[in-house]
């Protein structure tokens, strides 16, 4: 009988386990805003910034769409920010 293939996958597939880095960025861009991550640590390495900055950003088209389509409360076009009129 054939050896059990656990773990193996077929010729020239290969996987790359992804790294700590990432794996922590992720999870820190899911709980919190990239601005309150800024104001709480004072020295964030680039490197980590990038990854940060980078997981922030919706994955899905769904999402996308959805923060691209934010609505800022103003109704009037003439209004300034926060809806108060110039």
């Amino acid at each position: 009988p054939a050896a059990p293939a656990w773990g193996r996958l077929p010729l020239g597939k290969t996987q790359s386990p992804e790294s700590l880095l990432d794996i922590a960025a992720r999870k820190v861009a899911e709980k919190w805003p990239f601005q309150r991550v800024e104001e709480r640590f004072e020295r964030i390495p680039e490197p980590v910034q990038r990854r940060i900055v980078y997981w922030s950003f919706p994955r899905s088209e769904r999402e996308i769409c959805m923060y691209s389509s934010f609505n800022t409360g103003a109704e009037d076009p003439a209004a300034g920010p926060g809806g108060a009129a110039a």
